[in-house]
């Protein structure tokens, strides 16, 4: 099914119901909702756009994001979901990739697409070509659809240094919409969602099973996150619902104690993203109470892998509460988990290995990528990357990420991405980058550099090609890297070196 059928179901019954607000102001019921994703849709018919096509997302937190994303599933394509923060040349190779010759974008991201040599045409959703489409003659309604069709292309930084296009399908958002509802929260339509986080990531994907339960969808004026303006919001609106990378509780956790804030309004906030420390989580329940709940997932598994729930999160009687909480719940409704060794063999209880995760929420592979699908698909198993163990009830507990993912912030940062960029300056003879905990956004990005380049070299030629998030917050030069016998870097000792100062 065409998963745009929840939205025309929604208007069809319930059409004057409140639906899409910029900060306080309703910017349209769910009638008005409808019928301007069906005028977008028949616009993008109208340019060439057929049923399979791929069109980019590359906005910030807008009501005009859900509109386009809504307008592509009508029109029986594919949206391309693309980190607003990302570097533009960053977003070409994305919209390259993925074959997008049209991207719906905000102000100031057209040029960053345009300065790159990838033909693909922009429509600024505050343009005059933009209202030109919402005028548009409308589709009489959304496309049909298969189950297995490409509904949503999203990117994740790949290891080999290239973003991965993670195909999610129409069946895979359906499962992990209705999974949300049996494992994690319910929604109502006295509920309001509150996007404070990328839509292009865990806080947008959710936005569906909102659209079925005729909830209300909230983007701050901001566009992003400001503690200050999410507590308003939550206290105007109510049973607010949100989605927050563990670095944001901690900020709103520090903020509301610091200005007598106790979070009025806030109903849900389902956190992951990253390593969620432990006491950080018990400082948080202890201040707002018992909103928060946890899930684990993947960009291949997206949001669905396993589930903390609000008792688990808020509980302090269970004799093994504490061993709970640091873990990341239990497998979701849908999907199967398993711990694997080396080969993929099922360990016992208890025994740390590989996470493994099957079910109708996995994907069936990255986009025009065989030799990666086959490398992490294996025998209908998703080899995550991630490293943990299963307790005796069944409590998933990560003891480390994938060996050399950096999440800052919430955002994930592969190291190879950072030193393929850097090795591209002649002065750079090697490189190796990791990541340095930090208080506030959990990693931060170092860079140890072996030649004759210096900090202001190199920091200008990330600024040229990567995202900020992703640019090294300190370079270390050293005469050689420690290798084993085989001329690996050994990252392991950096992080010690850093870890002990030396």
């Amino acid at each position: 099914m065409n998963l745009g059928l929840w939205l025309s179901r929604q208007a069809q019954v319930n059409p004057t119901r409140p639906a899409l607000f910029l900060g306080r102001d309703q910017i349209a019921d769910y009638g008005a909702f409808h019928d301007q994703a069906t005028r977008v849709a028949g616009w993008l018919l109208a340019q060439g756009v057929q049923p399979g096509d791929r069109v980019g997302l590359c906005l910030k937190n807008c009501p005009d994001y859900l509109i386009a994303q809504f307008a592509v599933w009508y029109a029986g394509a594919a949206v391309v979901a693309i980190n607003s923060k990302l570097h533009g040349r960053e977003v070409a190779y994305i919209l390259e990739n993925a074959g997008a010759e049209l991207c719906f974008t905000s102000p100031g991201l057209t040029e960053a697409i345009q300065e790159t040599d990838v033909p693909v045409r922009c429509m600024d959703v505050t343009g005059r070509a933009y209202r030109a489409a919402l005028a548009h003659d409308p589709v009489d309604a959304p496309a049909t659809r298969a189950p297995d069709d490409l509904a949503w292309l999203f990117y994740t930084s790949g290891t080999t240094g290239k973003p991965k296009g993670v195909m999610i399908t129409h069946r895979m958002l359906v499962a992990m919409s209705l999974t949300y509802s049996t494992d994690v929260d319910t929604v109502s339509d006295k509920d309001a969602v509150l996007y404070a986080a990328p839509m292009s990531h865990g806080a947008g994907i959710y936005n569906m099973l909102h659209v079925l339960a005729g909830a209300r969808h909230v983007c701050p004026v901001s566009g992003g996150f400001d503690e200050a303006e999410i507590f308003d919001l939550a206290r105007h609106f109510d049973r607010v619902q949100m989605f927050a990378a563990p670095t944001m509780v901690k900020r709103m956790t520090d903020v509301a104690k610091a200005t007598g804030e106790v979070g009025t309004g806030l109903r849900t906030i389902v956190y992951a993203g990253g390593p969620m420390y432990l006491a950080d989580i018990v400082d948080a329940t202890a201040h707002f109470g018992p909103i928060f709940v946890q899930i684990y997932g993947q960009g291949e598994c997206p949001m669905g892998v396993t589930a903390l729930s609000r008792h688990d999160v808020s509980d302090r009687t269970h004799p093994r509460w504490q061993q709970r909480l640091a873990s990341v719940g239990r497998a979701q409704s849908t999907v199967e988990v398993q711990i694997g060794d080396e080969n993929g063999n099922p360990v016992p209880i208890g025994e740390h290995g590989e996470i493994m995760v099957r079910g109708d929420v996995v994907m069936p592979g990255y986009w025009q990528n065989p030799k990666a699908t086959h490398k992490t698909l294996v025998d209908g198993w998703l080899m995550t990357g991630d490293m943990g163990f299963l307790d005796g009830d069944g409590y998933l507990t990560m003891q480390d990420r994938s060996k050399d993912l950096i999440i800052s912030g919430g955002s994930n940062v592969y190291p190879r991405e950072v030193e393929e960029v850097l090795l591209t300056h002649p002065l750079v003879t090697e490189v190796s980058v990791v990541g340095r905990p930090h208080t506030d956004w959990g990693e931060e990005v170092v860079a140890f550099v072996v030649g004759e380049a210096t900090t202001d070299v190199l920091d200008q030629l990330c600024v040229e090609n990567i995202a900020r998030f992703k640019r090294p917050k300190e370079y270390v030069f050293v005469q050689e890297l420690p290798k084993n016998n085989y001329g690996k870097v050994l990252k392991t000792e950096l992080r010690t070196q850093l870890a002990e100062g030396t």
